[in-house]
């Protein structure tokens, strides 16, 4: 699993694995963000499943569906508050990392 440091407390992936919470956790992120929605495309890990085992290894999650390519206020307005409320580091993952990204830009922007 790779991903990518945004900011001192902010990293990006694409899409994990519930199996991928504990190499999460032993990087010493303490939250994690779903920003994929479920069922984008088939087989992928429902966000619950996810949830399930950053909870249970003692990380918090936070489930914010980003639509591909369709960004809205209300979706960074959610991610802002998500960053400013969790515990970091923060581990957020999409499809690809791009929409983490851009949602960590426009809040950056946002507060500038």
């Amino acid at each position: 699993m790779e991903y990518r440091q945004i900011s001192d407390d902010y990293s990006v992936s694409g899409q994990i694995q519930p199996e991928d919470i504990a190499a999460i956790k032993d990087a010493g992120f303490k939250s994690v963000i779903c920003n994929r929605p479920d069922d984008e495309q088939p087989g992928q890990p429902s966000a619950e499943s996810v949830q399930a085992a950053a909870e249970a290894a003692g990380l918090t999650f936070r489930y914010i569906p980003v639509i591909s390519g369709q960004i809205t206020m209300d979706n960074v307005e959610d991610q802002a508050a998500a960053l400013d409320e969790l515990e970091g580091p923060v581990f957020a993952y999409c499809r690809s990392g791009a929409r983490c990204t851009n949602l960590y830009g426009l809040i950056q922007q946002q507060r500038g």
